[in-house]
């Protein structure tokens, strides 16, 4: 199914860019959410008449990242949980108690914006997180794990 992108999505296009995507793909995700429209001449024609406001929103939304992401740079974290003595966790620390914790330090960042490829943390020790607030804006904070 073909597909005309109305915003920059990683691993797929950017904007304007037609694309050939798979039918539950478009139908589930891009559609409903608005950041695609089936590409047929009457949407061709409505998207290059939008294409410059598509573009100013597109470019506001990137200046807000950046905004966002000189407030995390050089951001360290230090969130305190329980432990056993060999320096495992009793549970884990995931995106929700990072997000949390930045939260708390006042910065907004949403759970689905955390970065973590290989998983929750199980030990004590430092890490280093993406925040990955735009698709052409990531962060990399540090995390510290410490005993309660």
């Amino acid at each position: 199914m073909n597909v005309i992108l109305l915003e920059k999505i990683s691993n797929l296009g950017d904007l304007g860019d037609e694309v050939s995507v798979k039918p539950g793909f478009a139908r589930n995700f891009l559609l409903p959410q608005g950041k695609a429209v089936t590409a047929d001449e009457e949407n061709r024609t409505v998207f290059e008449g939008r294409r410059a406001e598509l573009e100013a929103v597109a470019n506001e939304k990137l200046a807000e990242a950046n905004l966002r992401a000189e407030k995390l740079i050089d951001k360290e974290l230090t969130i305190s949980v329980k432990s056993g003595e060999e320096g495992k966790l009793y549970g884990s620390v995931g995106t929700q108690n990072i997000a949390d914790a930045l939260s708390a330090d006042g910065v907004q960042i949403e759970r689905s914006e955390i970065r973590m490829p290989e998983g929750v943390i199980r030990v004590l020790g430092e890490y280093e997180i993406a925040v990955q607030l735009h698709t052409d804006v990531s962060v990399q904070i540090k995390v510290n794990v410490i005993p309660e």
